[in-house]
């Protein structure tokens, strides 16, 4: 189950109960550590402290709103706390800790930065993954097969979560990163829309369309990478607008012209997200067409893309970066600091 270097691998098949069983089995003792510090670290990381009794109307109203877009994944759930041995509410808390904390408009270093290129030959998506709580500790590989399609996903997950960012065996690569603006509400989280994603479309184009069929709960910037394609998805409500270009980078603010006047980032997490994105695209922009992961690991630790360490488990700060070839089926991972950790491999 486990790779070397310590991030648990899991290899799950079947119905989505079974899948999520296994899930839940392989990673029972973490995920109930886990749920007992501080409620799933969300007490060390919001202003006020929460309870899961007082969260229960919020939970029930996601979970309604989830099983009505994606059943397969309530099954799913079902599963995971299942194999966990945890109750269904926990289970369901453990895929909405993001939208639980909600946005604020509160100084940031950072929360991602992701670019992609497209090539026939060598299509690479890289992201660093910002996060508070000091979630490196929890990181898991999901290696998913899920019914009769035939299609497999190799998912990154945090603490239990379905998904979050990962490939497919069709070439299919999606990223993410987080935008402030709308309303925040019901709905499909964005992690598990990108697993939705993975598990059903074959490309950026049959995943652009499925996209548009999902209630998502929160904005977000998704970037999707095939062998053709390379497209960021910026989400606001209800709305999506895409940016597409043969190599895209994107970090925390809006950057279609129909969002900007939307965006709620405040002036010091902008200028952050400004400078990680002339970093990342001019970096880019250096690397060769077949540069190896290790090269876009070089750029992904650079200043300010990096946001290492400040002490503080309320701030984030980079908890891993990644390089996913989706023509190849690989994830390449660093996780935690990824200036200071060595690289493991996945592969369907």
């Amino acid at each position: 189950m486990t790779a070397g270097g310590g991030i648990p691998f899991i290899r799950a098949s079947g119905d989505p109960f079974a899948v999520g069983r296994a899930h839940g089995e392989a990673l029972a003792g973490p995920l109930r550590t886990f749920l007992d510090d501080s409620l799933a670290r969300l007490n060390k990381v919001m202003p006020q402290p929460v309870t899961q009794d007082a969260l229960l109307p919020s939970i029930a109203a996601y979970r309604a709103a989830v099983t009505a877009a994606l059943p397969d994944q309530a099954e799913e759930i079902a599963g995971l706390a299942s194999g966990a041995r945890i109750t269904e509410d926990e289970a369901w808390l453990l895929q909405l800790r993001r939208e639980i904390m909600g946005y604020r408009k509160v100084p940031t270093a950072g929360d991602c930065t992701t670019y992609a290129r497209t090539a026939r030959d060598a299509p690479v998506l890289a992201q660093t993954i910002d996060l508070n709580g000091d979630l490196d500790d929890h990181i898991a590989v999901l290696d998913v097969a899920r019914g009769e399609a035939g299609r497999r996903s190799l998912v990154l997950s945090f603490g239990g979560l379905l998904g979050y960012l990962g490939l497919n065996s069709d070439g299919l690569a999606v990223g993410l990163n987080l935008v402030l603006g709308g309303e925040w509400r019901p709905g499909v989280p964005p992690y598990l829309a990108i697993r939705h994603l993975l598990d059903t479309a074959r490309d950026v184009t049959e995943a652009l369309e499925i996209l548009r069929t999902l209630p998502l709960a929160s904005s977000r910037t998704l970037v999707l990478c095939d062998r053709d394609r390379a497209v960021c998805v910026e989400a606001l409500g209800d709305e999506l607008r895409t940016i597409e270009d043969t190599e895209v980078a994107h970090t925390n603010h809006f950057l279609h012209p129909d969002f900007v006047p939307a965006d709620e980032i405040n002036v010091f997490a902008r200028n952050s997200s400004v400078r990680r994105l002339k970093t990342a695209t001019a970096g880019l922009g250096e690397l060769p067409p077949g540069a190896d992961p290790e090269e876009h690991f070089a750029l992904l630790s650079q200043t300010p893309i990096r946001v290492p360490d400040r002490g503080d488990i309320r701030a984030e700060r980079t908890v891993a970066a990644v390089v996913l070839l989706p023509d190849r089926g690989e994830l390449h991972v660093r996780p935690g600091d990824p200036a200071l950790s060595r690289t493991q491999v996945f592969s369907l």
